[in-house]
């Protein structure tokens, strides 16, 4: 089996659960379709979902996705054909192309999370010593949206775009936690890879983690996606629930000194009340 990066296993599965194993849903303009059509644009999005989470293949897509070499391969060519695709002749893997972009670009341009937390961020030059985070949750992970560099130490993996499974972080954990009874229990049935030696790999802690997480209202880890990192992430919440969160990530021996800490914790939850209300939250729909 493989293993996107940073994370979930992707196990082998016939044809027909590639769209729910990627959380696809169908829009309405396809109920017309044929059942053909409608597999193989379920196809076609299962298959984008994987190359973005990890650049393969074509026959890496075949087995993971337990597809014949022939579909794989057509499924692919028209997608680079199209521009959702390109192929690296470096790596010989396919990877996400710039029509991608073009449609990820309208979606950021057009997320209202996303502009309320940047003009707050405009508006507050007193958040130091992080790189802030906007993180939304895609599937079985949080992705940064957007990313603001408040310190002077470079953090790898810490700018807009990165990915991680949803146990391993705390803007992961917040995510997850708010997430419903459903989708955890399917979460938390799947292997837990440990990105690091801390990174929770037991569904039993897992739970207990959230628990925590929903009762205080925040995550703080340190060491469970990179070793020399720690963060903090509260949720940001619409009118009907989370709709992501704001994730403060620092060098971990910034954990060491508690008056800063105290600060940042002030100043995270803070923001995210501030964000919640002009989103439309009200403190009683807690």
């Amino acid at each position: 089996m493989a293993k996107a990066p940073g994370g979930k296993r992707l196990a082998e599965q016939p044809e027909e659960d590639a769209a729910a194993r990627y959380e696809i849903q169908k829009p309405t303009a396809m109920d017309a379709r044929s059942p053909d059509a409608k597999q193989g644009l379920e196809r076609s999005f299962a298959v984008l979902d994987l190359i973005a989470a990890r650049p393969c293949r074509v026959v890496d897509v075949m087995r993971d996705m337990g597809l014949p070499w022939a579909t794989a391969h057509r499924t692919v060519k028209k997608l680079e054909k199209a521009q959702f695709l390109m192929l690296n002749p470096e790596t010989s893997h396919y990877e996400i192309g710039p029509r991608m972009w073009h449609l990820g670009s309208a979606y950021l341009a057009n997320n209202k999370m996303l502009k309320s937390a940047i003009s707050y961020l405009a508006r507050d030059r007193d958040i130091r010593g992080v790189d802030v985070q906007v993180v939304e949750r895609i599937g079985s992970f949080s992705v940064v949206i957007h990313a603001e560099k408040r310190q002077l130490q470079e953090i790898s993996k810490a700018q807009y775009g990165y990915h991680i499974p949803l146990h391993a972080g705390s803007k992961g954990l917040v995510l997850l936690a708010y997430e419903t009874p459903e989708f955890i229990s399917a979460y938390c049935a799947q292997p837990l890879e440990q990105l690091t030696a801390l990174t929770i790999g037991d569904e039993a802690a897992l739970r207990q983690q959230l628990a925590e997480v929903r009762a205080a209202g925040f995550a703080q880890t340190e060491g469970d996606v990179q070793n020399f990192t720690g963060s903090i992430a509260a949720p940001v919440f619409g009118p009907k629930g989370v709709i992501g969160c704001i994730c403060f990530v620092y060098l971990k021996k910034l954990a060491r000194d508690q008056v800063a800490m105290d600060e940042l914790k002030e100043a995270l939850l803070l923001m995210t009340h501030a964000l919640s209300v002009e989103l439309g939250w009200h403190p009683r729909q807690a």
